[in-house]
């Protein structure tokens, strides 16, 4: 962050007072998932077998080690993913020319999306409960109970691509058993 901050000052972004309003932030900071997510969905969806493969054995399955996810193994990633990811995250408020607070501010809003994701509960006060096409928890453990599988569920937030892409039928279908008591051979969850 320290070191990209001459770039960010050259697309515009100020660090001074009067602070950006609330709108702007709320705007600026919404140009990653709006502007990125489709395209980081559909680099891993569009990779070959092949390179699925080696992206998986080689950087992502470090993130995978922990099957059942909580909170701090949010963060626990392969060096390059967290570059990737980490650039991924920052470009959509770089674009927009924020406020250095508006993107401090993202920063703190995208970990503790990725923690609330990767916690194992599903809340009553958790996003998913009041944002429509957001994911959560539920949705991200799936994609960590399969391991060494294109398991699906592959959105880091909003799970729109998931769905126009089909990448979430088995979790859906999961779903549907569960609510009719089917899974665990027909008791009750």
């Amino acid at each position: 962050m320290l070191f990209s901050y001459p770039v960010f000052k050259y697309m515009g972004m100020q660090s001074s007072l009067p602070l950006p309003s609330w709108y702007f932030q709320e705007s600026s900071s919404n140009a990653d998932n709006i502007l990125l997510h489709p395209g980081r969905f559909c680099l891993l969806l569009g990779s070959s077998d092949s390179a699925y493969k080696w992206l998986y054995k080689n950087v992502h399955s470090v993130h995978h080690e922990y099957a059942t996810p909580f909170g701090l193994t949010s963060e626990y990633a392969h060096p390059a993913e967290i570059l990737f990811l980490g650039f991924a995250t920052i470009i959509g408020p770089a674009i927009t020319g924020p406020h250095l607070i508006t993107l401090w501010l993202w920063m703190v809003l995208r970990v503790l999306e990725t923690v609330e994701a990767h916690c194992g509960y599903h809340f009553p006060w958790s996003l998913s409960n009041f944002i429509p096409l957001y994911g959560g928890a539920d949705f991200h453990d799936y994609h960590h109970r399969l391991l060494y599988t294109k398991s699906g569920n592959y959105s880091s937030t909003f799970v729109y691509m998931d769905w126009i892409f089909g990448t979430d039928k088995g979790y859906r279908k999961l779903k549907g058993l569960k609510s009719t008591g089917v899974e665990n051979g027909g008791k009750q969850m």
